[in-house]
């Protein structure tokens, strides 16, 4: 039973899987179902997923998985399989795509969905509309979903966090102030430990804090993320739904079985995660001019670098080159590091024909390695090995 006076006005909608990539395992493995269950990349990676028998445990999505296991020494620990769980995400996507044309994705498995103006076509209100596609996607797919309704994005994502799993709640214009306003400022999108940390230290526990100051003065303080954190404290958020904002970037990293000082050693890291990521980049049809590089310390300090280029970049080689100049003003032999990744951010699509927006030179490596994709591609990974692969 959902009940609010806003309910048939309010469009626009966050949707949020119920501990996506463990209740996929869980629903293609019923021995798990009572089971606590990880998903996440071993003893040396993070927890990417845990679901709510884990989470009883204290067990949170990022945790390193020593200490998830520690405190839930008895759970089941699950590598991701992508090549499953995708699949799951479009099914969900397509049901929601099936509203409205207005859906952006976050992830695998979240979206934000505008339903203004889909009443007549869907056969009633957008809260209705809602419920219905939640009821199709339990039968249909096997999983549950929380979603939240309210005026603005930055509101229905919260929303869909306050009564999961199979949650639906809402937030409307007239109460999202004073909702807000006991919550801490970690609450609010881009507010991490640090910069939560420097707000607390300026004064501003609670998003109430923000919402109370000076516009000028907290301006003056934060520049423009002090003028969006006062905005939303308010609760408002007038950006729109972007369909296109779904592929602002990609990555791949790895974390070590051991830790590593050397530049040598991490560049071997590097070197296979620049050719996943250029291959995903091809078959994707997209390209970028912005690299980043993804250190985290053993003491699990993040560090992101970010370089912009003159020309596209969609091939491994030019990846590495860019990224190992990064990464040598960073190792120095005396700090340890337990995980590197590589991204491309800004992401624009290319046509594969058009081979101008390369330079000569990058133009035969992109061949090369486009050549490669259709041997790995017939012939398996291993048809085609690099000599630093093979070292490794």
């Amino acid at each position: 039973m959902a009940r609010h006076e806003e309910l048939s006005t309010l469009t626009m909608a966050h949707m949020d899987c119920d501990a996506f990539y463990a209740s996929v395992e869980k629903r293609d493995r019923p021995e798990l179902r009572d089971r606590p269950v990880l998903v996440g990349g071993g003893r040396r990676g993070v927890v990417s997923a845990a679901c709510y028998i884990a989470r009883q445990y204290g067990v949170k999505s990022a945790m390193p998985m020593f200490k998830a296991l520690k405190a839930c020494p008895d759970a089941v620990v699950i590598k991701p399989d992508f090549s499953r769980y995708v699949p799951v995400s479009k099914a969900i996507f397509d049901k929601l795509r099936a509203l409205t044309p207005l859906v952006q994705t976050l992830s695998l498995d979240e979206a934000w969905l505008d339903l203004a103006g889909t009443e007549r076509l869907n056969g009633g209100p957008p809260a209705l509309q809602l419920v219905k596609v939640q009821r199709e996607i339990e039968r249909d797919v096997g999983l549950t979903v929380s979603i939240g309704l309210a005026p603005n994005k930055f509101l229905a994502k919260i929303a869909s966090e306050m009564d999961k799993p199979r949650g639906f709640s809402v937030i409307g214009v007239g109460e999202a102030q004073a909702f807000l306003a006991d919550k801490p400022v970690s609450i609010i999108p881009g507010v991490g430990p640090a910069f939560a940390r420097s707000l607390n230290a300026s004064g501003y526990l609670t998003v109430g804090d923000i919402a109370a100051a000076d516009l000028k003065t907290i301006a003056g303080r934060f520049g423009e993320h002090g003028v969006r954190l006062h905005h939303l404290a308010h609760g408002r958020d007038s950006r729109p739904v972007d369909p296109e904002g779904e592929r602002k970037g990609m990555s791949k990293e790895t974390t070590f079985f051991e830790d590593l000082t050397d530049l040598r050693s991490l560049e071997d890291e590097l070197w296979p995660l620049c050719e996943q990521l250029a291959a995903k980049a091809r078959r994707s049809g997209v390209a970028s001019r912005v690299v980043v590089l993804k250190l985290r310390t053993a003491d699990f300090r993040r560090l992101t670098r970010r370089r912009t280029l003159a020309e596209p970049v969609q091939t491994a080689r030019v990846l590495f080159s860019e990224a190992r100049e990064m990464l040598r003003a960073e190792v120095d032999g005396r700090r340890a590091y337990r995980l590197i990744g590589i991204g491309m951010a800004e992401l624009f699509d290319v046509d594969a024909s058009a081979q101008a927006l390369f330079e000569t030179a990058g133009e035969r490596v992109l061949k090369t390695e486009t050549a490669v994709d259709a041997l790995r591609s017939k012939f398996g990974d291993a048809a085609v090995v690099s000599g630093r692969v093979l070292k490794r």
